[in-house]
Protein backbone atom coordinates (compact mmCIF):
# COMPACT_ATOMS: atom_id res chain seq x y z
CA UNK A 1 0.00 0.00 0.00
CA UNK A 2 1.28 3.59 -0.73
CA UNK A 3 0.97 6.56 1.48
CA UNK A 4 0.49 9.89 0.07
CA UNK A 5 2.57 12.84 2.29
CA UNK A 6 2.66 15.37 -0.05
CA UNK A 7 1.57 15.71 -4.35
CA UNK A 8 5.49 14.77 -4.96
CA UNK A 9 5.95 12.36 -1.81
CA UNK A 10 4.57 8.82 -1.54
CA UNK A 11 5.88 6.42 1.07
CA UNK A 12 5.09 2.60 0.02
CA UNK A 13 4.68 0.93 3.20
CA UNK A 14 7.57 -1.46 2.74
CA UNK A 15 9.61 1.45 3.45
CA UNK A 16 9.34 1.12 7.13
CA UNK A 17 9.00 -1.66 9.64
CA UNK A 18 6.89 -1.82 12.62
CA UNK A 19 7.48 -4.00 15.98
CA UNK A 20 5.15 -4.50 18.93
CA UNK A 21 6.41 -4.58 22.75
CA UNK A 22 4.46 -4.27 25.36
CA UNK A 23 3.96 -1.06 26.57
CA UNK A 24 4.30 0.17 30.02
CA UNK A 25 1.66 2.75 32.30
CA UNK A 26 -2.29 1.69 32.55
CA UNK A 27 -3.86 -1.14 31.21
CA UNK A 28 -4.25 -3.40 34.09
CA UNK A 29 -3.69 -6.89 33.29
CA UNK A 30 -4.11 -6.16 29.66
CA UNK A 31 -0.30 -4.64 29.76
CA UNK A 32 1.22 -7.56 31.03
CA UNK A 33 -0.44 -9.76 28.17
CA UNK A 34 -0.89 -7.76 24.66
CA UNK A 35 1.75 -6.04 22.77
CA UNK A 36 0.55 -2.68 21.95
CA UNK A 37 3.27 -0.21 21.65
CA UNK A 38 4.98 -0.13 18.31
CA UNK A 39 8.25 0.76 17.32
CA UNK A 40 8.31 2.14 13.82
CA UNK A 41 11.60 2.16 11.65
CA UNK A 42 12.25 4.56 8.89
CA UNK A 43 15.77 4.15 7.04
CA UNK A 44 15.52 7.73 5.49
CA UNK A 45 18.98 7.27 3.54
CA UNK A 46 17.88 4.63 1.66
CA UNK A 47 14.13 5.84 1.32
CA UNK A 48 13.87 5.78 -2.32
CA UNK A 49 11.15 8.26 -2.01
CA UNK A 50 12.94 11.39 -0.44
CA UNK A 51 14.82 13.78 -2.48
CA UNK A 52 18.43 14.33 -1.08
CA UNK A 53 16.90 17.86 0.35
CA UNK A 54 14.36 16.46 2.07
CA UNK A 55 16.69 13.73 3.54
CA UNK A 56 18.80 15.17 5.09
CA UNK A 57 16.23 18.31 6.34
CA UNK A 58 14.32 15.29 7.74
CA UNK A 59 17.25 13.81 9.66
CA UNK A 60 18.56 17.15 10.84
CA UNK A 61 14.64 17.78 12.49
CA UNK A 62 14.59 14.73 14.27
CA UNK A 63 17.49 14.96 15.72
CA UNK A 64 18.46 12.68 18.43
CA UNK A 65 15.56 9.81 17.36
CA UNK A 66 17.96 9.31 14.29
CA UNK A 67 20.70 6.80 14.89
CA UNK A 68 24.21 6.59 13.49
CA UNK A 69 22.84 4.77 10.57
CA UNK A 70 20.51 7.26 9.60
CA UNK A 71 17.57 4.99 10.84
CA UNK A 72 14.71 7.02 11.98
CA UNK A 73 12.67 5.43 15.45
CA UNK A 74 9.23 6.32 16.27
CA UNK A 75 8.10 5.09 19.49
CA UNK A 76 3.85 5.03 20.10
CA UNK A 77 2.54 3.76 22.97
CA UNK A 78 0.16 6.39 24.22
CA UNK A 79 -2.39 4.55 23.40
CA UNK A 80 -3.67 0.99 25.13
CA UNK A 81 -4.70 -0.53 21.26
CA UNK A 82 -1.64 -1.73 19.19
CA UNK A 83 -4.34 -0.50 16.00
CA UNK A 84 -4.18 3.14 17.61
CA UNK A 85 -0.53 3.01 18.23
CA UNK A 86 0.19 2.09 14.74
CA UNK A 87 -2.12 4.90 13.33
CA UNK A 88 -0.33 7.45 15.93
CA UNK A 89 3.24 6.41 14.68
CA UNK A 90 2.29 6.51 10.98
CA UNK A 91 0.82 9.49 11.36
CA UNK A 92 4.22 11.09 13.17
CA UNK A 93 6.16 9.77 10.81
CA UNK A 94 3.63 11.69 7.82
CA UNK A 95 4.16 14.63 9.51
CA UNK A 96 8.00 14.58 10.18
CA UNK A 97 8.15 14.28 6.67
CA UNK A 98 5.81 16.83 5.72
CA UNK A 99 7.54 19.14 7.85
CA UNK A 100 10.65 18.17 6.34
CA UNK A 101 9.50 18.41 2.74
CA UNK A 102 8.04 22.33 3.30
CA UNK A 103 10.57 25.07 1.40
CA UNK A 104 12.67 27.28 3.80
CA UNK A 105 11.97 30.45 4.01
CA UNK A 106 14.95 32.56 3.19
CA UNK A 107 15.35 35.32 5.48
CA UNK A 108 15.74 39.06 3.96
CA UNK A 109 18.02 41.08 5.68
CA UNK A 110 16.41 43.90 7.64
CA UNK A 111 18.24 46.99 9.36
CA UNK A 112 16.56 49.00 12.35
CA UNK A 113 14.98 52.35 11.99
CA UNK A 114 15.99 55.29 12.79
CA UNK A 115 13.23 55.50 15.34
CA UNK A 116 14.29 52.11 17.07
CA UNK A 117 17.98 53.17 17.57
CA UNK A 118 16.87 56.41 19.23
CA UNK A 119 14.32 54.67 21.26
CA UNK A 120 17.40 52.13 22.04
CA UNK A 121 19.86 54.94 22.99
CA UNK A 122 17.18 56.92 24.93
CA UNK A 123 16.82 53.67 27.37
CA UNK A 124 20.36 53.45 27.59
CA UNK A 125 20.76 56.79 29.31
CA UNK A 126 17.54 56.30 31.31
CA UNK A 127 19.33 53.22 32.96
CA UNK A 128 22.69 55.19 33.40
CA UNK A 129 21.05 57.81 34.94
CA UNK A 130 19.55 55.76 37.33
CA UNK A 131 22.57 53.13 38.01
CA UNK A 132 24.16 57.31 38.34
CA UNK A 133 21.95 58.40 40.98
CA UNK A 134 22.38 55.25 43.07
CA UNK A 135 26.06 55.61 43.62
CA UNK A 136 27.14 56.49 47.12
CA UNK A 137 28.16 60.26 47.63
CA UNK A 138 31.30 60.52 48.62
CA UNK A 139 33.05 62.92 51.05
CA UNK A 140 34.73 66.08 49.35
CA UNK A 141 37.82 67.10 50.50
CA UNK A 142 38.16 70.63 51.46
Amino acid sequence: MVIRITGTIQLDEGEFRERFTRSSGPGGQNVNKVATAVHLRFDIRNSRSLTEEVRERLIRLAGKRVTGEGVLIIEADRFRTQEQNRRDARERLIRWIRKAAEPLKHRRKTRPTVKSKERRLEEKHLRSETKRVRKPVLPSES
